[in-house]
């Protein structure tokens, strides 16, 4: 399904378009009022629209890159492009997501003007994290064989097993220590609950991102195709801001650096951020240093801001702002 948040005062002329990941659930982007993503967005003046996934059924197994690329993530722009009336879209990818908006944005280039990955896995050759040659290892046609798609409880493991200390201990001293904060338990609260929202994988896209990703790096080659285009990410040229969390403990710094060696675009940046895997999303420090930094790029390289329009809500009203588009 397609979320659609309006912009608080004047938007900006050109929409963005927020592509998460597909193991978790992505209400992590607005847990609380004071730590949501989507509600700094709008208040900066952004007409934001959330691409939430709905999680796989044994009817999915066969969905690959090219059913969720050139198929869910195409037809979201599309819609975006319709209801926002715009021509083209700013687009945001957050870990699987970017991976899945790099390749979108190489093979659509036309639709985006502007293009924000944020800890997205691109460079395997890079990677330094042991849990990846692990995955290396796996043999993803005996798990999608054995179960249609990749059950939530492997996703979740493998997530743990990149920082097995932290979600075995730090995380419960963290929450000792702050016990007597405002608010604190709470929150801790709100982010379990999220933590635990893993999803499973549908089969095809697990073989393909544990063999063509993880173990044969063809997105890096220039070798990977998906259906029956090669992405060549040499055709992103719009700018391009790579958001980069320097203690990234499940996408390696050095595999997402390498994204702005392989792309053509002239107007390229990277934006290296003192925090982990959640936290360039999540934390208070994102809140108030990441978060308005997107925001000013975004507006460098936007039109002048249009007058608020009237949006109409298609099916129904969801949880605060936001309206189901389908």
């Amino acid at each position: 399904s397609l979320r659609y948040y309006g912009a608080v005062g004047k938007a900006q002329a050109t929409p963005l378009l927020i592509v998460y990941a597909l193991i978790k659930r992505p209400f992590v982007l607005d847990l609380q009022p004071e730590l949501s993503v989507i509600k700094n967005l709008t208040q900066q003046g952004f007409e934001v629209y959330l691409l939430d996934w709905i999680p796989p059924t044994q009817a999915d197994t066969w969905r690959g890159f090219d059913a969720y690329v050139n198929g869910d993530v195409a037809t979201a722009v599309r819609a975006v492009q319709t209801h926002s009336e715009a021509k083209q879209i700013s687009l945001l990818g957050y870990c699987f997501g970017g991976l899945l908006s790099t390749i979108y944005t190489a093979l659509h280039p036309q639709t985006v003007k502007n293009f924000i990955p944020l800890s997205v896995p691109v460079d395997m050759g890079k990677q330094d994290i042991a849990i990846f040659n692990l995955m290396k290892t796996l043999d993803p046609n005996l798990v999608a064989g054995v179960f249609g798609n990749c059950p939530a409880s492997i996703m979740k493991m493998a997530f743990s097993a990149m920082s097995p200390v932290h979600h075995l201990l730090n995380k419960h001293v963290g929450l000792h220590r702050n016990r007597d904060r405002a608010g604190f338990a709470g929150t801790f609260a709100l982010f379990e609950r999220w933590m635990n929202s893993d999803v499973p994988l549908a089969g095809q896209i697990f073989r393909e991102v544990t063999t063509d990703i993880f173990r044969n790096n063809l997105l890096a080659q220039g070798k990977l195709s998906v259906g029956e285009q090669r992405v060549n990410l040499k055709n992103i040229r719009c700018p391009v801001l790579n958001v980069v969390g320097e203690h990234d403990d499940v996408v390696h710094p050095q595999t997402s650096l390498a994204l702005l060696e392989l792309i053509s675009s002239r107007d390229k940046q990277n934006l290296v951020f003192p925090a982990g895997h959640i936290g360039v999303v999540v934390s208070s420090s994102a809140q108030k240093h990441i978060r308005p930094q997107i925001g000013s790029w975004l507006k460098k390289h936007d039109r002048k801001p249009r007058a608020t329009r009237k949006v109409p809500v298609i099916v129904q009203a969801a949880p605060r702002n936001a309206a189901t588009l389908q």
